[in-house]
């Protein structure tokens, strides 16, 4: 993706923490246009609930990509109700292949409290290794800053939150203002 077209790209931290039956998504508020903070309370993340089955996602990039995902995913978690690696696969095969949705400039992480997706324009679903995943400007600090606290005695949403706060401190498009989702 390149900055040229899109350079808002660093824009969020969004996080995802399994342990002990419970997965705890969390995204941070900031949203940066170029080098400006234009907002500090944005929700980047969301529950969905299609036919019943609570599902959470978070994104980063543009928001108004995300939203045209998030509805793409309901459709397919509709059709699919409770098979969310099917929703997931069905959503990238459409977002890699359509002409319209390959030009979308996002990321998701999708969760139904059970198994969690990384989901990508470029087609991929991927499962996370040791029950963490991140994506966005600051996912790589969030990532290795979970990956450590999972070592601990911590329960999911104290790690997710610690691994935030440190992302936040180190990544100048992340910011403490949390939207925090539990499953489990």
């Amino acid at each position: 993706m390149s900055e040229d077209r899109f350079p808002g790209w660093h824009g969020t931290t969004i996080l995802a923490v399994r342990r002990a039956g419970r997965v705890v998504v969390a995204g941070d508020g900031q949203v940066s246009v170029g080098q400006t903070v234009m907002k500090g309370t944005a929700r980047k993340v969301r529950r969905l609930s299609p036919g019943g089955h609570d599902v959470v996602v978070g994104f980063a990039g543009s928001t108004a990509d995300a939203f045209t995902l998030l509805e793409r995913l309901e459709k397919k978690l509709e059709a699919a109700p409770g098979q969310l690696a099917r929703a997931c696969v069905e959503l990238a095969k459409d977002w890699r292949m359509d002409k319209y949705l390959r030009n979308l400039e996002a990321m998701l992480i999708v969760t139904d409290g059970k198994d969690i997706f990384v989901v990508t324009g470029a087609g991929d679903v991927l499962e996370p290794e040791h029950d963490v995943a991140a994506i966005g400007s600051g996912g790589n600090y969030a990532l290795a800053a979970a990956r450590g606290l999972m070592e601990g005695d911590l329960d999911a949403e104290a790690v997710a939150r610690k691994a935030m706060a440190i992302a936040a401190d180190i990544c100048v498009y992340t910011n403490g203002n949390l939207t925090v989702e539990v499953l489990g």
